[in-house]
């Protein structure tokens, strides 16, 4: 999917959501039916010299809330479990990780980074371990449908849903 740059807007929105400066934005991987941010596309590396492997970070607070939520009833073991009963989704799941590794190290390359720390690290568990449902779903949205099975089915699972504005709520 095409992201697009991060505005000024973007980055007072997304500051709001999070509660503190946005930090190290390279652009709005993922944005609400109402144009607001949902996800950002963050540097490998944060300017103060942190690794940062989390490339796609879910901001949006009715996404966040909601797969919190969803977190806490479980689904996390029974992905897991889906990963050793069905070669096909780990296959897919590993495709994912390798696509996470390949858009990251696009994005050192472009902003001239090294980041050997994360190296062959994804996020979210990939690629045999359902971890983070935040990364997953943040990388399914910021990829496009098909990229990320995990993140495709914990969005499907999830109340919130990246079609239905409810930005005013939060």
């Amino acid at each position: 999917m095409a992201h697009s740059p991060a505005t000024a807007e973007d980055i007072t929105e997304v500051s709001r959501q999070l509660g503190r400066p946005a930090r190290d934005i390279v652009s709005i991987a993922a944005r609400c039916v109402c144009g607001k941010p949902t996800v950002v596309h963050t540097a490998p590396r944060l300017e103060d010299g942190t690794p940062f492997p989390t490339t796609y970070y879910l901001t949006h607070r009715g996404a966040t809330a909601a797969v919190s939520t969803l977190e806490a009833s479980g689904i996390m073991a029974q992905l897991q479990q889906r990963l050793a009963d069905e070669p096909e989704l780990a296959s897919a799941y590993q495709a994912a990780h390798e696509a996470f590794i390949r858009d990251r190290e696009l994005t050192a390359k472009s902003l001239g980074l090294d980041v050997p720390e994360v190296s062959g690290i994804s996020a979210g568990g990939m690629p045999t371990r359902v971890k983070c449902l935040h990364a997953l779903i943040g990388h399914a949205l910021a990829a496009g449908p098909g990229v990320n099975p995990i993140g495709d089915i914990a969005l499907a699972a999830c109340t919130w849903s990246p079609n239905k504005c409810t930005c005013e709520s939060f």
